[in-house]
């Protein structure tokens, strides 16, 4: 058992538009997020399930290789995205998030979340 505050948790500075603070166990993983307007995760797709909580602004997400379906995530709603979806994602306004993942993100741990960083 590992009681964590929120408060303790290290947050990291992925770009000068994201920062992230992650708590993880061996099969789940749990980021609290901030963005700044205007920052685009840009398309990818990974084996973890994602559910995604907004608690300020809005994400608008393209969903598919060709971004067929556009759905926008405001402050109290959760998107639920399965493993192996390719998305995209654009913060409208300053944006506070949570996501989880099963399994954890790996690429989180090691750094090679590239795609994040560009």
């Amino acid at each position: 058992m590992e009681k964590v505050s929120w408060a303790d948790v290290p947050e990291e500075e992925v770009t000068p538009k994201m920062r992230r603070k992650l708590v993880y166990g061996e099969k789940v993983m749990i980021a609290k997020i901030r963005f700044m307007d205007g920052f685009l995760v840009p398309q990818h797709s990974h084996e973890n399930e994602q559910i995604t909580q907004v608690t300020k602004g809005t994400i608008r997400f393209w969903f598919g290789q060709n971004k067929d379906e556009v759905i926008d995530v405001h402050a109290g709603e959760t998107i639920v995205i399965p493993p192996w979806v390719p998305h995209e994602a654009l913060m409208i306004g300053d944006v506070e998030e949570t996501d989880t993942w099963a399994p954890i993100r790996q690429d989180w741990l090691d750094g090679t979340d590239d795609y994040l960083r560009k």
